[in-house]
């Protein structure tokens, strides 16, 4: 998850430069009932302080904290809503993991009729399998796929 987390510093970095929104997300759990069981497999194993932020991503008080409590950074948080004040239009996606937090966000954001791009390489999963039918079968279908060099690129074309 090192060159992941490399990677999603680099875009966080980059849109800061460009002084455009940066949202940041962390989970704090799940919604309670039957989902309590699988979270609980692991949660023994975490620490207290495991939903804090990464010191990488270097967060600034003009970056935009969301918490969220189920899969997609849209549900229950008011993202939709703070975005679209923002006026923004298109969103870049990265994260852990891809086939859960990450795609399911993506597919929200296409249901809200955000233009998704989603960073491949600034994004990482437990399972290699889960992340490569993510990039391969799912996320073709709700956006764009690019490298992190691509969207610097692109941010930067465009700026």
């Amino acid at each position: 998850m090192t060159a992941v987390v490399g990677q999603a510093a680099q875009l966080v970095a980059e849109f800061r430069r460009h002084s455009l929104p940066v949202v940041l997300v962390n989970v704090i759990g799940r919604a309670p009932g039957r989902t309590e069981a699988g979270w609980s497999r692991g949660s023994a194993a975490m620490s207290a302080n495991w939903a804090d932020l990464i010191d990488e991503l270097d967060v600034q008080p003009t970056d935009h904290l969301i918490t969220k409590r189920r899969r997609s950074a849209f549900h229950d948080t008011g993202l939709d809503t703070l975005l679209r004040d923002l006026g923004v239009t298109q969103i870049v996606l990265a994260g852990i993991s891809t086939s859960a937090g990450v795609e399911s966000t993506a597919r929200s954001a296409s249901d809200y009729g955000y233009h998704v791009v989603l960073a491949t390489d600034a994004m990482g999963d437990l399972e290699s399998y889960s992340h490569r039918h993510s990039i391969e079968r799912v996320f073709p279908k709700i956006g764009e796929t690019a490298t992190t060099a691509e969207v610097i690129d692109m941010v930067g074309a465009t700026r």
